[in-house]
């Protein structure tokens, strides 16, 4: 590239990074902001309600009694429970998914507490219409269920691109490296709002770019993988289990002699969640966390078990897990940066703030560059 077009490049990035900002700028303040949030949403949401929250020890749970409780309280709720095993003792977290109830809704689960021993329902809600999962559903699909997940998806792409013109414009030239990373002192105000939004975006940038770029994956699944094939290959295909299948229900083995056959047939691996078949047909389905596996919450390896036999009907384990499938395990612990522990978390609440800061400074710089001819107008960037 020429000398001579260098402005040109520079100068298209600088109106390109303008607009954008100005455009889905806001956009980017609310997902950063409800971003930052959810770092810590589930220890939020408990301390938001105190009363489900443990005294003292807890037994080991008895699974059994936990799904003999949840069919007693809900007799009308005949489908899949999920029941997900936290390790940390006291309540019980548990999902039925698909409520008719809430039928308008194309994800609003039931969410139910169970008390640490299983006996009790201590707390009942639907996802969306509580604090925390607001706030989840504004950030994931800002509240338009599967068509916000699209449009954010596709913001996310702007929001990129919204970075990575900011950063072209600002690209120092030869021998320039050391004024374009310093604030000048005693500049005019329009100087300092553009100094500041400088150095917030270049100390944010590898980070929250990082942030964004895994949010349009989980945003646009369907267009991640048709870009993703190519290059890493295919994604491993599940295995095809029957879950329309009957079976007896007085002969249905126990929720706990499902979980030790699932451990069996993955010696190591560490259950996260537990899938109940339905009264009279389906199959259980454990979730667990194999070695590797990035994520403790939602990890990747999965056991299907027939419940009157307990035949192991399906393995997948992560660790043997292709090129593509291992990058996509890796985008929601990124995304929430639960990989990396408390100092993780606290950065990325930090980075999730950024987009608040540049936008509020740039927004200001603009305006103050369009009032009328003035003293502060002619001070260069």
């Amino acid at each position: 590239m020429s000398s001579r077009s260098k402005p040109s490049v520079r100068a298209f990035a600088r109106q390109l990074h303008l607009w954008l900002g100005l455009s889905i700028g806001a956009l980017f303040v609310v997902v950063g902001l409800t971003g930052s949030i959810l770092v810590f949403y589930t220890a939020i949401d408990d301390a938001l309600h105190p009363a489900i929250r443990l005294q003292g020890a807890a037994p080991p749970p008895s699974w059994e009694r936990v799904y003999q409780t949840a069919r007693a309280t809900y007799p009308d709720k005949a489908g899949p429970w999920r029941f997900e095993v936290t390790g940390a003792g006291g309540d019980i977290p548990a999902r039925y998914y698909n409520p008719p109830e809430r039928a308008d809704r194309d994800f609003a689960p039931m969410m139910v507490w169970f008390s640490a021993d299983g006996g009790q329902v201590l707390r009942r809600d639907y996802w969306g219409e509580y604090a925390m999962t607001w706030v989840y559903d504004l950030h994931h699909r800002l509240l338009l269920q599967a068509t916000g997940g699209a449009i954010l998806g596709w913001s996310g792409l702007a929001m990129l691109s919204l970075m990575a013109a900011g950063l072209t414009a600002w690209w120092p030239r030869k021998g320039g490296w050391r004024k374009a990373l310093r604030i000048k002192p005693g500049a005019a105000p329009v100087r300092r709002l553009y100094d500041w939004h400088k150095q917030t975006g270049l100390w944010s940038f590898g980070l929250l770019a990082l942030l964004t770029l895994t949010g349009v994956l989980l945003a646009l699944p369907k267009e991640s993988e048709a870009v993703l094939t190519p290059v890493l290959g295919p994604p491993a295909i599940a295995p095809t289990i029957d879950k329309s299948a009957p079976f007896d229900p007085a002969a249905r083995i126990s929720v706990d002699r499902a979980v030790a056959i699932a451990q069996a047939a993955l010696p190591g691996a560490r259950i996260a969640w537990i899938e109940t078949p339905t009264v009279d047909r389906g199959v259980y389905r454990l979730r667990l966390q194999a070695p590797g596996d990035p994520s403790r919450r939602f990890p990747h390896s999965f056991v299907w078990v027939e419940p009157a036999s307990g035949e192991v009907l399906g393995v997948t384990d992560a660790r043997r897990a292709g090129a593509h499938d291992i990058l996509l395990n890796w985008i929601h612990p990124l995304h929430d940066a639960s990989i990396g522990g408390l100092p993780a978390r606290l950065l990325a609440i930090v980075v999730g703030l950024a987009p608040a800061v540049l936008f509020g400074l740039g927004v200001m710089r603009w305006r103050r560059r369009m009032r009328p001819l003035g003293p502060e107008v002619s001070g260069r960037r």
